[in-house]
């Protein structure tokens, strides 16, 4: 089962911050096999690795420039993450990426930091938006694509493959044995979502999740090694 840290290892470190993502990479005691982060399309496409749509000083990230967004500190000190650098950072794993507001323009930008990384089958995208996600399959059928879900529909597949995508990532909570069961079916894989308990982590595996993300990546290991 992957262990992912969720906007890197944000519980040790500023959330989607790049010491929160170098921590992933460099520190052993972590054991990620990945990490979520989250994207923005800034006003000429560029893309922000940021959670809200809004910096804390209430600007729209989609209104600002690169140059614009290039002057941003974060609480910590350091600067707003672009995902070409959040990319090389985390190059040795693997990077699932939410996005939160894709612009045409943006699209064609992450589109081509796919096809440029040195491992593209690391890269995935996933959203809430799942409008998002069938236009990122329209445009290359190859990704590797999930959809976001905090509800549990009548049939759980459905919304997962109409958007053309393999991935559920799924609140913890709502998971259970009949929706993983269900999906596997169909060649889709359950990814649970925030998870900071071993013992929740420990029984999502045996209901054979796929993997599970949290802010503190160390607390997950125990339920791999079973």
């Amino acid at each position: 089962m992957l262990v992912i840290g969720h906007r890197g290892a944000s519980g040790h470190a500023l959330e989607n911050s790049l010491e929160a993502f170098r921590l992933c990479v460099e520190n052993p005691a972590l054991r990620c096999d990945g990490v979520e982060l989250d994207i923005h399309s800034a006003a000429g496409g560029e893309l922000v690795v940021h959670h809200d749509a809004e910096l804390a000083d209430g600007r729209s990230i989609a209104h600002l420039t690169a140059q614009e967004l290039a002057a941003v500190r974060l609480p910590d000190g350091s600067p707003l993450p672009t995902l070409a650098q959040a990319l090389t950072i985390l190059a040795s794993i693997d990077v699932f990426i939410e996005a939160k507001g894709l612009s045409v323009a943006g699209q064609q930008n992450l589109l081509g930091l796919i096809r440029a990384h040195p491992a593209p089958h690391r890269l995935h995208i996933h959203a809430f938006d799942h409008r998002i996600i069938r236009r990122l399959h329209e445009a290359d059928t190859s990704l590797s694509l999930g959809v976001l879900s905090s509800s549990y529909p009548l049939d759980v597949a459905s919304p997962v493959l109409m958007a053309g995508a393999r991935t559920l990532w799924q609140e913890w909570h709502l998971i259970d044995r009949a929706m993983v069961e269900r999906c596997s079916t169909v060649g889709i894989r359950v990814i649970a979502w925030t998870v900071n308990s071993a013992e929740v982590a420990e029984e999502l595996r045996e209901m054979g999740v796929a993997g599970v993300c949290g802010n503190w990546p160390e607390r997950l290991v125990v339920s791999r090694e079973s």
